[in-house]
């Protein structure tokens, strides 16, 4: 995972981040190194990059623009933001104050924890 400033847009990273995905150990045989489908909403909607996920094997299920919703994707990006509004609720997570990132990778971690284990205190 690279850490980029606020002000870049979010789909500059796509690819880099599709790069970064670490294998996935599941089945019999050689580990996963990518997806099955990548889901986004509209803000990735663009040709260039649906070529880019389907030349690497990847099915791209991005909300169209002008589309009306219901594409179903809101269910799984929830989850996403979800996880984003936890991690916001650590104040020094909310603004990035540190200037060396692997400060703030530290700090994103240890809340990683904290979050993990709340909800595992509750299951118990």
């Amino acid at each position: 995972m690279s850490l980029t400033g606020g002000n870049r847009n979010d789909v500059t990273q796509l690819i880099p981040l599709l790069d970064k995905v670490p294998a996935v150990a599941g089945l019999v045989g050689r580990p996963r190194r990518r997806p099955d489908a990548l889901l986004a909403d509209r803000g990735y909607d663009h040709d260039k990059y649906r070529r880019l996920l389907w030349a690497r094997g990847i099915r791209p299920v991005i909300a169209e623009r002008g589309q009306p919703h219901g594409s179903g994707l809101g269910i799984f990006r929830y989850v996403v933001e979800r996880t984003i509004a936890w991690l916001h609720g650590f104040r020094r997570l909310r603004i990035r104050w540190e200037r060396r990132d692997d400060i703030h990778e530290a700090f994103l971690g240890l809340a990683t924890c904290l979050i993990t284990h709340r909800h595992v205190q509750r299951l118990c």
